[in-house]
């Protein structure tokens, strides 16, 4: 278990670009969701999850753990992001109709929010010209507390949610003669326009 533990913590820090304390903190809340529900990691649709991240806050790397390691993805389209800014996510298996949520305790997070690594970024240093030596202690504490100090899980629950549907209908804006799959196509004063010609109009 260490073993893979370590493996998906280089992959995680080799996709997302860095090093910090958040990237293996959502890889151990993925093998938590996934254990609970009794699953492997994605296989085709067979996983959906709901991202509570969003963007502009610290910790945002959390949920490129959480891909890494149940195999959810933008690219795949099995993910989405509702920008609540919570550390939080639920994890769907479509097949079996049953999910979990995991959510970051706030204790931990205070802590984490109180480190020296975090007072370095949040004064605009990037995380790789931070040193090693503060960062790595962090790591290594998100990749050996237990599970019960780091987050919650709940029970698994059923649930008849329904993925989006893959589309592969593309229409061309009236306005700006842009390619726009269907799902992102609006509809005004009989033309089909994309999303950013109907905002700007």
């Amino acid at each position: 278990m260490e073993t893979k533990l370590n493996e998906l913590m280089e992959t995680g820090f080799k996709f997302n670009g860095h090093k910090c304390p958040a990237i293996p903190f959502g890889i151990r809340a993925g093998l938590a969701a996934l254990k609970k529900l009794g699953v492997e990691n994605a296989s085709n649709t067979k996983l959906y999850c709901i991202a509570e991240t969003g963007p502009v806050h610290a910790m945002q790397c959390f949920i490129d753990g959480v891909q890494v390691t149940t195999g959810c993805t933008f690219g795949e389209g099995n993910i989405e992001n509702t920008n609540f800014g919570k550390q939080a996510f639920t994890l769907i298996d479509v097949i079996e109709k049953k999910s979990v949520r995991v959510v970051v305790k706030p204790e931990f997070q205070k802590n984490m929010l109180a480190s020296e690594f975090v007072k370095l970024r949040s004064q605009g240093i990037e995380t790789e010209d931070v040193d090693p030596e503060i960062v790595y202690p962090l790591i290594q504490q998100v990749m050996t507390l237990p599970d019960s100090e780091l987050m919650t899980v709940s029970e698994v629950k059923e649930t008849d949610f329904k993925p989006p549907k893959c589309t592969f209908n593309l229409i061309i804006c009236e306005e700006c003669g842009e390619g726009v799959f269907e799902n992102g196509i609006r509809y005004r004063n009989g033309k089909f326009i994309c999303q950013s010609c109907f905002n700007n109009l």
